[in-house]
């Protein structure tokens, strides 16, 4: 005869406990080293306007022309990118980004003529349109919703990171070998992120460096798709067809285009107003991007230590977000202070504001849309903020031949985050995730 044991007197066998490996911080410095690789890159112009300019014979319209021409590139690619990444996958989609801009980057030491230089500035926009939609698809594989602004934050960081980077190595390599030395360098030593990404990068079920436990906290949230459910091909069309995708494409139109002007006419403006050149523009310059650095982070442990304490999204989001619009709005003031200093720290203000305020703004397609929409709804947001910048770039180029005055472009700088807020807000005034069954019915 056979003795049936309940279950609850059957002894207990000790099942041992995965430990919590921390891999998808590893990473997140990666999104963070190629951000600030990209802001290298991109940033070189702006460093180098005035020794290109009296070498290449460029007005202020032809370097206008110049960045229009990357921001054109960047917005087509961006979109382009996006849809690529949501198919072939964020390992692939960034190592061929990456390998663009790289070549890119190079190319710009080779040219001769203003029309080489833009055409060079036009491939390296196609391929650093990548980084971002690549990036946040990342980090909505590697990380569960509450860490997402922290992440997002921290590899964001590097849009200023590279820019502190850049005064320091740029007019060194320049002085010492010339600016077109500047160029192929830099491109060389930074392929070799491209190996460690290809080398380092799988999905979070696919790495054998991540353990169960990593595993199951990454795949904890459920917020937006639920675990199981079967992928879902979304077109670009039905992505436009929700508030959400608007929201977010509104906010990039809005407020990336001042990023923009930092970046690229900042060292105009402080070689224009204070008299700086090719080796004085380091501290200023620098000290500008560590205080953007610290925004970034802060913006994005801000709302995610909200989140934690309970509060949602929503509320995370948007009341920081508001705080940051509020930060800025001191850059209105910045072309009458006669003390460079006190700009420095105005501006730089605004920037660490901005960067705040991205990295909560960048976490809004994870927060609202199934993953695999992720990318290209980035890609349509980004190929907003590019073409808001294009807009930007045009009006500056015209108030400086012009006016020869910044004041007009600090107004702009000043006021869009309070208007982006605005939009946002009323667009998706609950920041409610879209429900798989929407998109299917859309």
């Amino acid at each position: 005869m056979t003795i049936q044991v309940p279950p609850q007197l059957q002894p207990q066998i000790a099942v041992p406990q995965s430990r919590l490996t921390r891999y998808r911080w590893i990473i997140c410095a990666l999104l963070f080293i190629a951000i600030g690789i990209n802001y290298i890159d991109r940033q070189m112009i702006g460093i180098l306007k005035p020794t290109l300019a009296a070498e290449l014979k460029w007005s202020e319209t032809d370097y206008a022309n110049i960045v229009f021409w990357f921001q054109c590139a960047y917005a087509i690619g961006f979109l382009t990118f996006g849809r690529i990444i949501d198919k072939v996958g964020v390992r692939i989609g960034y190592a061929m980004a990456f390998t663009i801009w790289t070549i890119a980057s190079i190319g710009h030491g080779l040219v001769t003529t203003v029309t080489q230089f833009a055409m060079a500035r036009f491939a390296l926009g196609l391929g650093e349109s990548g980084s971002f939609p690549s990036s946040l698809k990342a980090v909505s594989e590697w990380f569960p919703q509450k860490e997402r602004a922290l992440a997002t934050g921290i590899f964001n960081a590097g849009t200023a990171f590279g820019p502190i980077v850049t005064p320091l190595l740029v007019p060194a390599i320049t002085l010492a070998w010339g600016w077109r030395a500047a160029f192929i360098s830099i491109g060389i030593v930074t392929a070799f992120w491209l190996i460690a990404w290809v080398v380092m990068y799988r999905r979070p079920a696919e790495h054998s460096k991540v353990s169960p436990a990593e595993l199951a906290y990454i795949q904890s949230d459920d917020s937006v798709i639920s675990a199981g459910a079967p992928p879902v091909k979304i077109s670009w069309v039905k992505l436009l067809g929700f508030r959400e995708t608007w929201a977010y494409a509104a906010g990039k139109f809005l407020t990336d285009p001042i990023w923009w002007l930092y970046l690229f006419w900042l060292p105009d403006f402080l070689g224009k107003t204070y008299g700086l050149d090719l080796k004085s523009f380091g501290p200023p310059l620098i000290a500008v991007y560590i205080l953007a650095d610290v925004g970034s982070v802060l913006g994005g442990w801000g709302s995610s230590k909200q989140m934690k304490l309970g509060r949602s999204a929503n509320v995370s989001r948007k009341t920081t977000m508001l705080l940051c619009a509020l930060a800025v709005t001191p850059i209105v003031t910045a072309q009458f202070v006669s003390n460079l200093w006190l700009v420095v720290a105005i501006i730089g203000l605004a920037a660490a504001a901005h960067q705040a305020w991205s990295a909560n703004l960048m976490t809004l397609p994870s927060d609202l849309f199934p993953k695999e929409a992720v990318a290209s709804v980035i890609g349509i947001g980004g190929m907003a903020g590019a073409m808001g910048g294009m807009l930007m770039t045009t009006y500056n180029g015209y108030i400086l031949e012009v006016f020869k005055s910044y004041q007009p472009i600090f107004i702009v700088a000043g006021s869009m985050y309070l208007v982006a807020i605005v939009v946002i807000h009323f667009l998706t005034p609950r920041l409610t995730p879209v429900a798989v069954e929407r998109i299917k019915a859309n």
